[in-house]
Parts: C-alpha cells; structure tokens; sequence
C-alpha cells in the first residue's frame, strides 16, 4: 500500500557499522535515499556489505559529514546525541533521532512512501536467529520481505538489510534503552508493528534491569500495544515464559518443546550439517523440517516461523521450503575454517549463560565423538558479576574452557577489582585464563589442537578475531 512519501532525501548515520545500524543503512540506501555514515577505522562484520552497498563512510567523526543530510540517526554507542555529528546536526537544524527511533519510522513505512505490516523479534535469546530465518521463509516464496537483521551477511538472504517490494518488515526488538544517559525507553518500545514474536524470557542487562520481572514488563508492554487485529507469537516453555503468556490477554499462539504449547516439537535428529524436526500443532501433525543448523534451540525458533507462516496463510509445504533454505546467520554458530591440523573452528555470538548452555550442548549432540574447546570472552563487567555462578556451570559443560579478559562496553567504566579471571579459577582443572587475545592464540596455537576436537570462540565483543587467527 503506498502513502504519501516523506521529503527525506539524505540521511547520514553516526555509528553506521554497528549490527543495528548498518541495516538501516542498507535499507535506505536501496529504497533510493542518499546515505552517508561515519564509524571508526575498526574493521566490523558489516564492512563488506557496506562496502558492497557503495556507503559512504567516514572513519572519523567530523561535523562537516553531516551536512546537506535532512535527518541523522545517532547510536549510543559514540556518544549518542553527545557525539560532534549529532550536535553539529542539532544546531543545523537538522532532525537527530535514535536507531531505535529510526528503525520505527522505517518500519511506519512514510519515509519510502510505504505501508508495512511490521513483524518484530524479540525475547532475550535467539532473536537474529528467529528474524533471519522467519525473513528467509517470505524471501524463498515469493514475498520480498523488508527487513532488518543485527549481523553481518546472511547466506540465505545476503546483506543484513533489505528494502523490499512485499508488505511485510522482519525486524528485531531490542529491550536495552535508548540511551542509558539521556533516555532510558525501552528500545522496542518506539516499534508498532502488527505481529510479536517473544522467542524467550530471560534476566539480562543488571546494568540498566533489576530482575527479570522489569524485563517481563516490558514485554508485556510492548506487547498490549498490539493492534486489535494484531499477534502474540511466543515461547510458552519456561516459568518466565508461562508467566509471561499467562499475562498477556489479546491474541496469542505459543510455541516450545512441552506439548502444552499450540506449536510443539515433536522429535528432534541432527548432524553437524542439518536438523530434522517433527512439529505438531495441538493434535495435528504437521510433518517432518529441516534446516541447515543443528542445536534444539534453532528448532524451537523455527516453530515461531512456522506460527506465524500459519498464521498468514502459507501452506505447510511452502513453510518448509523457506525453513530447508535457512543456513545459518553471521556469529550464530557460524563455521569458520579449520587449523593447520584439521581442529574446526566454529564462531558463536554467545554471551549470555543460557546461550553458552544452549550453544555448547547443541554442538556437544552435533559432534559426539569431539573434545569441545570453549574460548570465551565475557561482555560487560555488569553481566559477569551479576551472573558469575552461572557463567561458571554453563562454561563447565564444555571439555576445556580458555577465558580472556572482560570485553567492556561502550556503556560502563572499566572495574580493576574485578577480572574474568575468577571464572577461570572456579571451574578449576579445565580452564584457563589468558589475558589478552593475542595470549588467547598464542596459548591455542601452542596446544596444536587436533582433527579430534571442535574449538568455539564465544561473546559479544571482539573474540571472533581469534577464531579467524587459528585458521591462517
């Protein structure tokens, strides 16, 4: 449905090469719109497509990138609307607004002169998981979806953002706020799409969150901002979950692995390639998917992909094709090569207990007869103090655990009287603690890991590096 289009011709983004901007970016730049951004030199995950996009990016942040530009979308993570573009932009009198507040507009649609029925991903874990692979299943039969993916390259879609010619936009919901300084909404909370998907309830972000119940809150905030003829898709497996669904009066499916659900699973077989799931939907047995991921918790995912491909009319057959296409997104799980003496070496976004749990077990089932080496790098001293014993038992699944030093967000000062070091020392015999990443590869490199064992670089921060570095 088309509406009046906006007089927006040029939109410069502070931050641009950050997993939630540089879709924006991307998006904007296809719908015809001129765009510039600015970021630091730092090579991220985003480079390529950005590149391939021909985005124009500063590698410093200088008032003069902003000029001529009728909007700016700012990110918290360089000063927010402290950074010298946002105020120079400010005092131009040109319109500075939030990623978060950008990625609402967008989804409104009367920048690109659109209507959008906007389906938003959120929950605490597996949210680019779900959005890629839901945006994957409308991309393979034929809708064109719009969307917004927080990662690099997706190997079924390609670059992490797209403006497409279907009415529907895949985007993620974020509950961390806006600006922790200057404006503590609820990033999803500026979103009004049509359809939610909640794919779990979990306690994170101690540094703006004081228990899960805030969280939960939100969510059911957002979620009460559902039009009348709008959806709540969402995991009903876990106590959070329940208490969640339980809360929540309008319209809702629920999906998990308890055949309490309305989508369950019925069966799960994988390798280390593929995974192949039965699904049932209440009583009626829907048949045998599959996708190019192994791990329960990429089944689980996909039935929220399955709830919604229902609920808009797809058969199940077509919900299928979309799902066997899904191969897996950038830092979720994502194979990156083999050392000189044949270890694998995978990548994973993790850096959440239950994801280090959920992750590690899934590769456990995947590679039975492997020795599993965990290398992880804590993200923000925040998260690891306030949920320290379990980092430790879910780092303890694994057969032997390298930690490097805490990876610091851009959002908190540095604590010298507390290490990840204190991670390493309680789980004892099979864990050690190195320092920097360099000391990471130095110590990987001198224990010449074999074809017998699966090494897996883990968190938020930078730790991919390493994982690039074992393969050369």
């Amino acid at each position: 449905m088309k509406v009046q289009k906006s007089k927006i011709k040029k939109i410069h983004f502070v931050g641009v090469k950050g997993v939630g901007v540089a879709p924006l970016a991307l998006i904007a730049k296809e719908a015809g719109i001129s765009v510039t951004g600015s970021d630091v030199e730092e090579i991220f995950i985003t480079d390529e497509e950005l590149n391939s996009a021909k985005v124009k990016v500063f590698t410093d942040f200088d008032p003069k990138n902003v000029e001529g530009a009728d909007l700016v979308v700012t990110t918290g993570a360089h000063g927010g609307f402290s950074n010298v573009e946002s105020l120079a932009a400010k005092d131009a009198g040109i319109p500075v607004i939030s990623q978060a507040e950008a990625l609402g507009r967008f989804m409104d649609g009367k920048v690109f002169g659109r209507k959008f029925d906007g389906v938003v991903i959120c929950g605490s874990h597996g949210k680019t998981t779900t959005a890629a692979m839901l945006a994957t299943v409308l991309k393979v039969n034929g809708m064109d979806p719009t969307y917004a993916i927080g990662t690099g390259k997706v190997p079924s879609l390609g670059p992490s953002g797209h403006f497409g010619s279907g009415k529907y936009f895949v985007a993620e919901g974020d509950e961390y706020v806006v600006d922790i300084e200057n404006d503590r909404t609820p990033k999803l909370l500026l979103l009004r799409p049509k359809y939610v998907v909640v794919t779990n309830v979990d306690f994170d972000h101690p540094d703006v969150y004081q228990s899960i119940d805030e969280i939960r809150e939100v969510l059911l905030t957002f979620a009460n901002m559902l039009p009348s003829d709008g959806l709540l898709i969402s995991s009903g497996d876990g106590p959070e979950d329940k208490k969640f669904l339980s809360s929540y009066k309008g319209r809702k499916i629920s999906f998990g692995s308890s055949l309490a659900n309305d989508i369950h699973l019925k069966r799960i077989s994988m390798n280390d390639q593929q995974m192949f799931f039965w699904v049932e939907s209440g009583s009626t047995l829907l048949g045998e998917f599959s996708v190019q991921v192994f791990g329960e918790q990429n089944a689980t995912n996909a039935l929220s992909c399955i709830a919604f491909g229902l609920e808009i009319g797809m058969s199940v057959e077509d919900i299928k094709k979309g799902l066997a296409d899904y191969r897996g997104s950038k830092r979720r799980s994502e194979f990156v090569g083999r050392t000189k003496n044949d270890a694998l070496v995978y990548d994973d976004y993790a850096h959440h207990p239950e994801e280090i749990k959920r992750t590690t077990n899934a590769f456990k089932v995947a590679f039975p007869k492997k020795k599993i080496v965990v290398i992880f790098q804590p993200h923000m001293y925040s998260r690891t103090k306030k949920l320290l014993e379990q980092f430790i038992s879910s780092l303890s699944l694994a057969d032997e655990v390298i930690i490097s030093e805490i990876f610091p967000s851009f959002r908190e000062e540095q604590d010298p009287n507390f290490s990840a070091k204190q991670i390493s020392d309680q789980i004892r015999n099979k864990s050690v603690f190195q320092k920097t990443l360099a000391d990471v590869v130095e110590y990987a490199d001198q224990k010449d890991y074999q074809k017998d064992t699966v090494i897996l670089t883990m968190g938020a921060g930078d730790i991919y590096k390493v994982a690039y570095e074992l393969i050369k």
